[in-house]
């Protein structure tokens, strides 16, 4: 007999560790803009602030770190220019693609 994995039970997942060079980040990021989804946005430029250090991504973007903490969160829907400034502390930039069908 197989035993049942409650999900409820599983560890939540943290992407942060893995997040450790640029072509992760850029792949991490790539992937999460695919979502089209703000909020999933909000929470993967958390999980590279995090793994880069809040407190440091938080001093080059000119944003408070509670604040921060905050705007990056999955349930936050972040100004742009919040965005715009934590992507600029990170070292990436939001590139635009033409859709090809």
């Amino acid at each position: 007999m197989t035993k049942r994995t409650n999900v409820s039970e599983l560890p939540e997942f943290d992407a942060a560790p893995y997040l450790d060079s640029e072509e992760a980040i850029a792949a991490y990021l790539t992937d999460i803009l695919d979502a089209n989804d703000p909020a999933l946005l909000a929470a993967a430029l958390g999980d590279i602030a995090r793994a880069r250090g809040m407190t440091e991504i938080a001093k080059a973007s000119g944003i408070a770190r509670e604040a921060l903490y905050k705007a990056l969160r999955a349930d936050s829907q972040p100004r742009f220019d919040t965005i715009s400034k934590v992507c600029a502390a990170l070292g990436v930039r939001l590139v635009a693609q033409p859709i090809h069908a």
